[in-house]
């Protein structure tokens, strides 16, 4: 934890939440932890219990039995000022003005209005907003109005930021951005949080992962680890010959596909790769190949079949 500012030393942790809705199990003995200065995104199919769970740390949802702690403690209605909230669905108020919004929830959690002012006018520069702090909600486009609600899981300088799919609509410039903030508000100590159904962007901002399904978390651990103790491994061939060349035959073999004309196959990691490659090379010349780990896709994958 060196590096860590002392303000935001305090972890969040979930322990063994269960929560049920009449004959739904939403939440199934889900347990995770987030650490000060790391990205987790939290993962899993439509309905899995995501946002339930995200709920549960703000007291939106009372689970049946488990607790949320929040640097060893039951969490509190104090503590919970100190935390960030990005909804999935829109939580701000339609016909206030950007900045007049930001305000008024700046000192919802604490702040006087000139600090709320001076932070409201900071991020709406950072997410490039300057230019409609005096427009309502209403009139911005969803893009914009996620940047919106992203200032104001800000706006009060949280030391936990809980993110229920921030990426959600927002054009390829505007995931840039959100990807600059999350990684500098993490750089900075803070915690973070955030579910997403783009894989890739998760593999690529978060330290570690959780993944739920059906209420369990089925796997959770730092995202390299993960992937290095995987079972399977990812094969991508290129190469000259029939495109129909059937492989998943072979033994080690899970899944053979073929995508933007590369045969990718997923592989037990104890397979003899040579003779997967020997196999290939009888039917046309393999021109280039990529032995990896898998990726978060595949792991995904495998944990929610």
């Amino acid at each position: 934890m060196a590096g860590i500012p002392l303000a935001f030393a305090a972890m969040l942790q979930i322990r063994d939440l269960h929560k049920r809705y009449d004959e739904v199990v939403a939440l199934d003995g889900a347990t995770f932890e987030v650490q000060p200065g790391r990205m987790l995104g939290f993962l899993g199919p439509n309905g899995a219990g995501k946002t339930t769970a995200m709920r549960t740390i703000f007291g939106l949802v009372t689970p049946d039995a488990g607790e949320v702690l929040w640097n060893g403690a039951q969490v509190t209605t104090d503590d919970r000022t100190r935390f960030g909230y990005m909804p999935e669905q829109r939580g701000l108020y339609p016909k206030m003005k950007a900045h007049d919004q930001l305000v008024y929830l700046g000192r919802i959690h604490g702040l006087d209005k000139a600090t709320a002012g001076t932070a409201a006018t900071k991020w709406l520069e950072t997410l490039g907003l300057e230019e409609r702090s005096a427009d309502p909600v209403e009139r911005l486009s969803h893009g914009n109005q996620q940047r919106v609600q992203l200032a104001a899981a800000l706006v009060h300088d949280p030391e936990l930021m809980v993110l229920d799919e921030p990426f959600s609509g927002l054009d390829p410039i505007g995931a840039d951005t959100m990807a600059d903030v999350l990684r500098r508000e993490s750089a900075a100590g803070k915690a973070v949080v955030f579910s997403s159904h783009q894989l890739d962007l998760v593999e690529d901002l978060c330290d570690d992962v959780a993944i739920i399904n059906r209420g369990k978390i089925v796997l959770a651990g730092r995202v390299k680890q993960l992937k290095d103790a995987a079972p399977i491994r990812r094969l991508e061939l290129e190469m000259d010959g029939p495109s129909g060349l059937v492989l998943s035959h072979l033994d080690g073999i899970r899944s053979a596909d073929m995508v933007d004309g590369r045969h990718v196959l997923m592989i037990e990691a104890d397979t003899d790769v040579r003779k997967v490659l020997a196999e290939a090379e009888s039917a046309g010349t393999v021109r280039h190949f990529i032995y990896s780990t898998p990726s978060l896709t595949d792991l995904f994958r495998e944990a929610v079949a």
